[in-house]
């Protein structure tokens, strides 16, 4: 469940988008505005409620994206229709369609645990299961460069996540002896490590009688993961080695760009597990794992320091704002069980 906090720093956020827009005046145009002008803008935005439909795959739907494009009444129509309904505009362009993400009070926000229930999953796993999907998305962009080209595919397998996430939890139990620290936590103890942890001790793999994967296990919960993103139109599956290939979508792209300055990101990728060309996962020599490696920088050489926020350089980008990622992105992976 969502704090009293979060969801009115969700509202001031849509309200203050809603003032943004309304503060630029209306443009020549808008007096001309119909109500069929409101319906084809409702219509977008229900087309990018349609993560998986491609514009190129559907007439109405690309022509509504160049009405966004060329004319600028229509576009800011349509951003006010989404914000409306709690969503928050990511990109409208031809790659992705109609990017949008729900606010955290959005009707179409959803929980952890409705996601806990669609997985038909344990109440208790919902932080290993917000692990899986943070995994995910550090595996399939693990370099600046790929999140800020919009021309990369991210590629993961099952087992490559998992891999990931057991390289992490060895070095977090290295690091932990190295300092003196307990390595053997309550499994109800808070915080990002004790979740790794409770993932370190789970069995990898597991099958049920008619060689079923087992949902409790650590490959089961990476399936169910990835196969939520897949319905939610964020990867594709490409294949059935190691466990099930999948690919990245554009969509899958922007969300893992908003959540890229999260702490518990930054936290998984300063332990210098990377992935390599097998779909399995390494590690870097201890000197070499540093989290700015990570963080997407500007393209222009003139400023070279990495930043922990990316401007996208594109206008098909209307607003730098903070979006509230979706459910399969749980940037807080310690703390999803709450929400």
């Amino acid at each position: 469940m969502s704090t009293p906090r979060a969801r009115r720093f969700s509202r001031d956020r849509v309200r203050h988008r809603r003032d943004d827009t309304a503060g630029r005046g209306p443009a020549p145009a808008a007096a001309g505005l119909t109500p069929a002008d409101a319906a084809d803008a409702a219509r977008l935005v229900a087309f990018g409620l349609q993560p998986k439909l491609l514009p190129a795959r559907d007439v109405e739907y690309a022509e509504l994206l160049r009405r966004h494009r060329d004319e600028p009444a229509f576009a800011r129509l349509t951003d006010a229709v989404a914000a409306g309904l709690g969503l928050i505009v990511l990109e409208v362009s031809t790659r992705a369609g109609m990017a949008v993400t729900a606010a955290e009070d959005s009707v179409f926000a959803v929980r952890m645990g409705d996601y806990a229930r669609r997985a038909a999953t344990d109440s208790a796993d919902r932080f290993l299961h917000g692990l899986a999907h943070l995994a995910v998305a550090a595996l399939a962009f693990p370099r600046p460069e790929d999140l800020a080209d919009d021309g990369y595919i991210g590629r993961v397998t099952v087992n490559g996540v998992d891999a990931f996430v057991r390289q992490a939890c060895r070095r977090l139990e290295e690091r932990a002896e190295e300092q003196g620290e307990n390595t053997d936590p309550a499994t109800g103890a808070p915080g990002l490590e004790s979740a790794w942890r409770v993932y370190a001790r789970r069995s990898a793999t597991g099958a049920t009688k008619d060689a079923r994967r087992l949902a409790g296990s650590t490959t089961g919960i990476v399936g169910k993961a990835v196969a939520f993103l897949v319905d939610s139109g964020f990867l594709q599956r490409t294949g059935d080695e190691s466990g099930g290939t999948y690919r990245t979508t554009a969509r899958y792209q922007l969300q893992v760009r908003d959540m890229a300055a999260s702490a518990a990101m930054a936290e998984l990728l300063e332990l210098g597990v990377v992935p390599v060309s097998d779909g399995s996962a390494t590690l870097l020599p201890p000197t070499r794992a540093t989290t700015s490696t990570w963080w997407p920088t500007p393209v222009s050489p003139s400023t070279p320091e990495p930043r922990n926020h990316l401007t996208l350089p594109t206008t098909r980008v209307r607003r730098h704002v903070r979006a509230v990622p979706d459910p399969p992105l749980l940037h807080r992976a310690g703390r999803c069980a709450v929400r």
